[in-house]
């Protein structure tokens, strides 16, 4: 018996919930005009709170959405928004509880994933959320020019902050369609209130550039802020750029961002932050060492809710089928033997070669890891001394996931 119920929060219990988040978060507890803002993006939808009688102890969120997979298929996704528990309700059974009813109704609504940002790296693999995508923050010194070989294939232009909010969401679904990099996720209608507009429109400080090709038609944008670093002992420091958003749907729409980012006026420095591992702006340069890599970590956390339909809506590599055995403690109808194969993946009743857990197979699923990593690290194990070896031709992706939206 506990001390504690979990149960969808209601309407009056919206404002209440969202500052016990911000509280466990350890971020400022929204005013009234700032409530105004978020409410939009705070939907009573999807909410789970615990609750000692009438007071809420814990809160869990999600949205729904879509995550690209390999192959280009667009899989149904919670997206995990938030994630808190009062400080003196922490360490006894309230995340447990909250995660768990959230699974169950992932599962019960035919959501096929579940995705999250982890705050700490040791709480969400115990509920099968495995690292599945990783970002590097990249620090731009100037001088820094970009080289003449680099594509120059369109235009840049600013945008007003009506047309912002407008235009953007439009270019972002264009985009992911033309370029769908296992790992993007689609940013429903609930997402721009809070991570866009509210930047561009309220007082955030962020400007929106947007790259349109040869063919007339806009193919990428960035979102940035200029910060002013002068001071009274440095008075001439040039500003930073700090670089919030960006994307292209194809190396050119990229290396004209980046282009027109390094050439803004009276800018020391380009900061950008939650990039691709492989974005290019390093080789892009006339010298490389001016692109400097400042952080590098795990960024989107996966969980497969319906295993059968996620195994099955990827692609995979050329090479000899697996067979996976899976236990999955929380979701016990994905329990069970799965073939994957060039051909697809299916249940089975063979003998698996490879035996792990929900947190391994989430952090194979897009390719960011090989198996033969997650074997030498004992994250799985192998009947089939070559199976590992094998596996690794079978998810591994042409480009390297990578999710860029932040939640």
């Amino acid at each position: 018996m506990t001390d504690f119920a979990v149960r969808p929060i209601t309407e009056d219990e919206r404002r209440p919930t969202f500052t016990l988040l911000m509280q466990a978060l350890h971020s400022r507890v929204p005013s009234d005009e700032s409530w105004r803002e978020y409410a939009g993006s705070w939907a009573a939808e999807r909410k789970f709170g615990a609750f000692a009688g009438t007071s809420p102890i814990g809160i869990t969120g999600s949205f729904d959405t879509e995550a690209v997979v390999p192959g280009g298929a667009r899989l149904s996704t919670g997206a995990v928004d938030g994630v808190g528990v009062r400080a003196d309700w922490t360490r006894r059974g309230v995340v447990s509880a909250l995660m768990r009813t959230q699974l169950e109704d992932f599962a019960a609504r035919g959501v096929t994933l579940a995705a999250l940002y982890a705050s700490e790296a040791v709480i969400y693999g115990r509920f099968g959320y495995g690292a599945a995508t990783f970002s590097r923050s990249i620090r731009v010194e100037h001088p820094a020019r970009i080289r003449d070989s680099a594509p120059r294939t369109g235009t840049v232009r600013l945008l007003d902050e009506n047309e912002a909010v407008v235009q953007i969401p439009t270019l972002y679904q264009r985009i992911i369609a033309r370029a769908p990099r296992p790992g993007l996720l689609a940013r429903p209608a609930y997402w721009w209130p809070g991570e866009h507009n509210r930047q561009v429109r309220y007082g955030g400080g962020y400007r929106v550039a947007v790259h349109t090709g040869l063919n007339g038609e806009d193919d990428g944008f960035a979102v940035f802020r200029s910060v002013d670093r002068a001071s009274t002992d440095d008075p001439g420091r040039r500003a930073l750029l700090d670089v919030r958003d960006l994307n292209g749907a194809d190396p050119a729409a990229i290396a004209g961002l980046w282009r027109f980012l390094l050439s803004v006026d009276l800018v020391g420095t380009v900061v950008a932050r939650d990039r691709p591992v492989d974005d290019p702006v390093g080789v892009l340069l006339t010298d490389p060492r001016r692109a400097h890599t400042t952080e590098l970590g795990d960024q989107l956390w996966l969980r497969l809710v319906d295993v059968p339909a996620a195994l099955t809506a990827r692609t995979y590599g050329a090479a000899a089928p697996v067979v996976l055995g899976l236990t999955d403690p929380q979701l016990p109808a994905n329990t069970g033997h799965y073939t994957v194969g060039p051909d697809g993946a299916h249940r089975t009743d063979a003998p698996a070669d490879l035996q792990l857990d929900p947190e391994a197979l989430a952090m194979l699923y897009l390719g960011e890891w090989r198996a033969t990593t997650l074997l030498q690290a004992g994250r799985l194990t192998a009947t089939d001394p070559s199976a590992a070896a094998r596996a690794d031709t079978l998810f591994t992706t042409e480009r390297r996931p990578w999710c860029g939206t932040h939640f």
